[in-house]
């Protein structure tokens, strides 16, 4: 009975670690007008020659947290985006959403959060990714990231095989 109430005093511990951690460090900015940065990020993925990537979710998302930060410390995974992609944190208010710009991406939240939704340099919704598929354990697996950041690039959209 003690080794169990000690498991579990150490999960509980590391859950409002992890909480206290995602709460933070604010990815999503809760104030902004989600149709402009949407906007904004389609007019520089344009300029570029990129898409963008949206992803949705919030600061209440311990999942949210993780992908960021794996797609920022992964090298190979970070060049991939950089070159490729207009990268947007789209905040998702639980409580109170915008729905005209979550039927603008497409209702993305059906897949849970974070939802990565890419747009072609128009600005249309070419693809929805549940990040989930892309998880492993408690983390994300490096092969899976890369595998859908490159698979949705510019370049491979639009080249012919």
């Amino acid at each position: 009975m003690k080794k169990f109430l000690l498991s579990l005093v150490v999960c509980l511990a590391s859950v409002f670690s992890m909480s206290a951690q995602s709460s933070s460090t604010k990815l999503y900015d809760e104030q902004i007008n989600i149709t402009t940065q949407i906007d904004n990020a389609v007019r520089d993925a344009k300029k570029a020659g990129k898409y963008v990537v949206c992803q949705v979710g919030g600061n209440w998302c311990i999942w949210c947290t993780r992908f960021a930060e794996f797609i920022a410390k992964d090298a190979e995974i970070a060049k991939v985006v950089k070159d490729n992609f207009v990268y947007i944190h789209v905040n998702y208010d639980r409580k109170n959403p915008d729905l005209k710009a979550m039927k603008r991406l497409e209702n993305p939240g059906r897949f849970g959060f974070p939802s990565l939704v890419v747009l072609n340099s128009e600005g249309k919704v070419i693809h929805i990714q549940d990040s989930g598929l892309l998880e492993s354990g408690q983390g994300y697996d490096q092969k899976k990231v890369l595998n859908f950041f490159s698979k949705w690039t510019p370049k491979a959209v639009t080249t012919l095989k």
